[in-house]
C-alpha cells in the first residue's frame, strides 16, 4: 500500500486543500496481486468528525494496516468544521467534496473506479452525518456507513449547544427554525431519494449504548429504514470515542462488498 498526502487546489472553495489517500500497489506484501487487480479499484471515502481533519483516521486507527491486503483505495478529505455542507458564509464544502473531489480523484488516480457499485462513503460523528448526507444526495455511492453519527433531522439535535454557539450553527445551516425539510436534513433527503425510485444505497450504522447520540440514532434509523432502505443497525456498549471507532471500522470493511482480507502478518 502507498500512503499519499495530496495537496491540491479546489476551484469550488478557492483555496488549497489536503487529502490523504491509501492506494493499493504491487509489492512483496501482496505476491498474488496482478496488474489487473489494480484496475477499476473500489474506493472508500472516509470522513472525519468535528475535531478531526484529513489525517485523523490514519493517526488514531489501524486503517492503513487493515486494508493492507485488500485492493481498495481509501480517500480521507477534510471539511474543516463545515459539516459537509454548503455554508451560509459562502464556502460550499458539500459541493467541493460531493462533486469536485471525485472528479479530482478520477484525474489524479485513473485506476480508482468511477462506478457507483464500487464507490463507498463512511464517517464518524459529524462524518457519519456527512456520509449519509452524501449517500442520499445522488447516485454516487452504493454503500454508506455511520459510526456514532450525528444523524440530524431536527434542529434541536443532541450536543448542539455544548459543541458550538448558536452563531456557529446558523453560519453552517442558516436559520435553525428552517432546518427541518431543508437540503441539510438527512431525513428529508432520504425521503426525496426514495421517492425517485432509483437504486438506494445500502446503509450501516453503529452507535454505542453510552453515547450521547444513542437516542438520536434510535429515533432516526427506523425512520430511514421505513423508507425502504436496506439498513444494518448495530448497538453495543460504547462511548463517543476512538477506542470503539478503531474496532468498528473493521466491521465496516467486512460489511462492504470488497472481499476484505484482514492483515495477518506483522512484517
Amino acid at each position: 500500500m502507498a500512503f499519499l498526502q495530496v495537496n491540491y487546489y479546489s476551484q469550488v472553495l478557492g483555496m488549497d486543500r489536503v487529502m490523504n489517500v491509501i492506494l493499493p500497489e504491487l509489492s512483496d506484501h501482496n505476491p498474488n496481486w496482478t496488474a489487473a487487480d489494480l484496475k477499476d479499484i473500489p474506493v472508500l471515502y472516509l470522513l472525519h468528525g468535528m475535531s478531526g481533519d484529513q489525517a485523523v483516521w490514519s493517526r488514531r486507527t489501524h486503517i492503513e494496516r487493515l486494508v493492507r491486503q485488500t485492493p481498495i483505495a481509501v480517500v480521507m478529505p477534510s471539511t474543516d468544521l463545515a459539516w459537509y455542507t454548503n455554508t451560509q458564509y459562502g464556502m460550499n464544502y458539500f459541493d467541493a467534496l460531493f462533486d469536485e473531489l471525485p472528479q479530482k480523484i478520477g484525474t489524479l488516480f485513473p485506476q480508482i473506479s468511477k462506478k457507483r457499485a464500487k464507490n463507498f462513503v463512511a464517517g464518524l460523528s459529524m462524518g457519519g452525518y456527512g456520509a449519509f448526507k452524501m449517500a442520499f444526495s445522488g447516485q454516487q455511492f452504493s454503500y454508506a456507513a455511520s459510526l456514532s453519527g450525528a444523524l440530524i433531522g431536527d434542529p434541536n439535535f443532541p450536543g448542539r449547544d455544548s459543541w458550538q454557539n448558536n452563531a456557529y450553527w446558523q453560519g453552517i445551516f442558516g436559520e435553525l427554525k428552517k432546518f427541518t425539510g431543508s437540503e441539510n436534513d438527512i431525513i428529508a433527503l432520504a425521503k426525496k431519494q426514495s421517492a425517485i425510485k432509483q437504486p438506494l444505497p445500502k446503509l450501516y450504522a453503529w452507535i454505542g449504548e453510552q453515547d450521547f447520540l444513542f437516542d438520536n440514532n434510535q429515533q432516526t434509523i427506523p425512520q430511514i429504514e421505513s423508507l425502504g432502505y436496506d439498513v444494518t443497525f448495530e448497538t453495543s456498549p460504547g462511548e463517543h470515542d476512538w477506542y470503539y471507532w478503531d474496532q468498528k471500522i473493521e466491521r465496516i470493511l467486512d460489511w462492504l462488498p470488497i472481499n476484505y482480507q484482514p492483515e495477518k502478518r506483522l512484517s
